[in-house]
């Protein structure tokens, strides 16, 4: 059975939020791999962005998931754009559990705007607001499916209520072939 449990889903889906709730329920420990990236290259996202750009920031980040897929008992959440490249999928699949977080665009929109570290550690919206998102999730939806073991959307659940979700379907779950 894999021991590591993924969360992927858009930013503001609530991934560490309810990824520490995981953790602390099946007794693991809890990495959010955006905080493990930041602090390796001791630079927010936004400055990696701002001095390498995307290709650069998803270099690093594609590096600190195959160092995070080493581990064992673990709950990670992942960054958003975590699914873009091939290579990331087939290690989020290879090595653990995957569970999706969604939500509607204005709702992600409303807790990224809440989120006061928003704006110092991530990078701006660019095109702006809930455009932005929506035109983000026609492009990573089909990518976050093609990982995710369970979908759970956290629309109208509390952190909870997503941690309980994601746990029936871990306990339900078959055996990955290890490959």
């Amino acid at each position: 059975m894999p021991s590591l449990l993924f969360l992927i889903g858009y930013r503001g889906s609530g991934k560490t939020t309810v990824g520490s709730i995981v953790a602390a329920r099946l007794g693991w420990s809890f990495l959010d791999a955006d905080t493990v990236l930041e602090g390796r290259y001791a630079q927010s996202i936004r400055e990696i962005f701002a001095a390498e750009g995307e290709a650069g920031f998803r270099d690093k980040e594609s590096a600190v998931l195959a160092d995070l897929c080493t581990r064992t008992d673990t709950v990670i959440a992942t960054g958003g754009g975590i699914i873009l490249r091939k290579a990331n999928r087939e290690l989020l699949n290879r090595h653990g559990f995957v569970a999706w977080l969604t939500a509607e665009p204005a709702t992600l929109l409303e807790r990224i705007e809440a989120d006061p570290t928003t704006a110092e550690r991530r990078p701006a919206l660019s095109v702006g607001g809930r455009a932005e998102i929506e035109q983000l999730l026609a492009v990573r939806e089909p990518l976050y499916r093609e990982c995710a073991d369970v979908i759970v959307s956290v629309e109208s659940l509390s952190p909870e209520q997503a941690a309980d979700a994601i746990l029936a379907a871990w306990n339900l779950r078959s055996p990955k072939s290890s490959g």
